[in-house]
């Protein structure tokens, strides 16, 4: 196809303000689906987690065609953990569209992905969407998103950005608030109009810069990225290069063109085409396809570093491979290592045969790698998130997060002291929507590790906080995290009512009867700032004598529901958490009490 009929545009914005649904609508009102033919809610987010979650994790390519040209049309991550989703796009795209929810504004969120897409030029069209809710107030919004472009430091051009009203959800889009369309053709117009033609010499040498990996179990490696300059054809061979000094000869195997949905096979493509490729076994993202007589290997835009990092190890416990099918070293290296083909923003390091160091931009970040592997059936244990440091001029420089929180005034006293002692310093107070105030923080991304569940009950789940990294400086001091201990099992066994009934007054239990434990399992969380072990198997002993409360039932409190966010939030230096596809197990990194102690005491003595 001809560059004048095509359009590259990613979609961006913060979760949940309707990215997805409105790629649902234009897929819809272009002709890609029947009119009888029953269509899924959210169809881009075909990954189980995004669906139940409610986020887009992966960034995905899609196409639809209006009155004659093909519009690529990418939809991408809101969330600031999978920015290196975000990064790696706007190499393929010429123009955004920036959606806002006519309620909200814009959100924390929208500021990370809108600088990015500002800093690689692209040419914004804003999309205020939901203007259906009966709470939606257009033009304040419209006024903070200008504000938004100015503080971001937006040329002249990218300021000058026009404007559309949608409701994704209802399927129309209007250039004025009393427009009267029933459709998104508004939309497409001004798409058409406004971005711009993709730049590149249709018949100058190759040049294509690989944007994503994706993989397929029957034709291994597939590339992703746009044509910038020339012709591909099936079958051609090739130079495949990066900035640095990797050359080497290869040829396609196979070429896709994205159809809706669908990826189709292709003879040839041109500049300006969003295309994939499979054959060549080793391309990773970043680097360039060129003709055999030019080799130009294109700079690659560079993706944030990661700023957080877990250990995954072998799962060693007493219940280790009884419900995992990958349980070995070998298996959790192979897994990760595929992961690192795909996840840009990810970083592994081997430390020993049964260790790996997993770098990545948050605990969201980390968390979802985590609840994938063991939905594909892995088995493995992970340690507590720890921040990475840099040493800048020989001192230590930690990173520090922008943190947005937005409360009922009635705890805006509370949230302020929550976040003190954490290091958080306050830089902005301000009015929030209806009775709610805006605050602003900069604070030790260490400071945030466990702090969500502590907000949401501080704030009585009213409050909203949301966080983007700033920047790297030097390190805060220490701060007091978890200010309460475990309770944990001192021997091997089914827990019994009984057991847990005695245990229960120490504390806060995260198991219900009938639970299998074993020794160094924590079953629970002390009131006190102090671990003690606990007998949780512990049985009645029977005697001659009854009395009248004797055969009463014993009354348990319902236990804690820990969810994989909440144990990693919760799990000390000295334990780990057992992931496996049925469980998520608590326990000591020593099981042995004894020896437990000793090491303590050894530790103690060092310090």
């Amino acid at each position: 196809m001809k560059q004048k009929h095509l359009r590259n545009i990613a979609i961006i914005a913060h979760v949940d303000h309707g990215k997805t649904t409105l790629v649902d609508k234009l897929l819809k009102q272009s002709g890609f689906y029947r009119s009888n033919q029953v269509m899924p809610d959210r169809v881009m987010d075909s990954n189980d987690l995004e669906r139940e979650r409610g986020i887009t994790i992966l960034s995905k390519n899609t196409s639809i065609h209006y009155e004659g040209t093909k519009i690529n049309i990418v939809d991408t991550p809101g969330h600031a953990d999978f920015g290196g989703e975000v990064e790696r796009i706007v190499k393929m795209v010429d123009g955004v569209l920036l959606l806002v929810d006519a309620f909200e504004g814009p959100m924390p969120q929208t500021r990370f992905v809108l600088r990015k897409a500002l800093e690689a030029g692209l040419k914004p069209i804003v999309v205020i969407n939901k203007v259906d809710r009966p709470d939606s107030r257009p033009q304040e919004v419209l006024d903070k998103i200008l504000d938004l472009f100015i503080d971001l430091g937006a040329h002249e051009d990218q300021l000058d950005f026009p404007v559309i009203y949608s409701s994704a959800k209802m399927g129309y889009a209007n250039i004025d608030l009393e427009g009267t369309s029933t459709d998104m053709k508004p939309l497409l117009d001004m798409i058409i109009s406004v971005i711009p033609v993709p730049k590149g010499d249709e018949d100058g040498p190759l040049q294509l810069v690989i944007s994503s990996i994706d993989y397929d179990s029957y034709v291994g490696r597939i590339g992703v990225g746009k044509i910038t300059r020339g012709t591909i054809s099936k079958a051609q061979e090739l130079i495949l290069c990066n900035p640095t000094d990797k050359q080497k000869k290869v040829k396609i195997n196979t070429l896709y063109s994205y159809e809706g949905l669908k990826r189709l096979e292709v003879m040839e493509a041109s500049a300006g085409e969003i295309v994939a490729v499979s054959g060549i076994e080793d391309m990773t993202i970043g680097e360039t396809l060129c003709a055999l007589d030019a080799i130009d290997p294109v700079p690659f835009i560079n993706i944030d570093e990661p700023t957080l990092s877990m250990n995954f190890v072998v799962n060693n416990s007493p219940m280790a491979g009884l419900e995992g099918i990958y349980v070995t070293s070998r298996h959790l290296r192979e897994r990760l290592e595929r992961e690192l083909l795909s996840n840009v923003s990810l970083k592994v390091e081997e430390i020993t045969p049964d260790c790996f160091k997993v770098s990545g931009r948050g605990e969201l970040h980390l968390s979802i790698l985590i609840e994938t592997m063991r939905r594909e059936g892995y088995e493995f244990a992970v340690t507590r998130p720890e921040v990475i440091t840099r040493i800048v001029d020989g001192v230590v420089n930690e990173p520090i997060e922008r943190l947005f929180v937005e409360v009922p005034s009635d705890f805006v006293g509370t949230v302020i002291e929550g976040l003190g002692s954490r290091k958080g310093e306050m830089i902005h107070m301000g009015n929030g929507t209806g009775s709610t105030i805006e605050l602003q923080f900069l604070i030790p991304a260490r400071g945030l590790i466990g702090y969500r569940s502590e907000f949401l009950t501080d704030t009585r789940g009213n409050g909203v906080m949301n966080h983007v990294f700033e920047s790297y400086e030097p390190y805060k001091g220490d701060i007091s995290m978890r200010s309460r201990g475990s309770l944990v099992a001192s021997e091997s066994g089914m827990a019994v009512a009984y057991g847990l009934f005695n245990v229960q007054e120490r504390g806060s239990l995260f198991i219900d009867a009938g639970v299998e434990v074993y020794e160094g399992m924590i079953v629970g969380e002390n009131a006190r700032n102090v671990d003690i072990t606990v007998n949780v198997c512990k049985k009645k002993h029977l005697t001659n004598t009854r009395s009248s409360s004797a055969d009463e039932a014993l009354r348990l409190t319902p236990p804690l529901l820990m969810s994989l966010e909440k144990s990693l939030e919760f799990i000390n230096d000295d334990e780990l958490l057992e992931v496996t596809p049925k469980s998520l197990r608590l326990r000591k990194v020593i099981l042995d009490k004894d020896a437990r102690a000793k090491a303590d005491k050894n530790k103690n003595r060092a310090s």
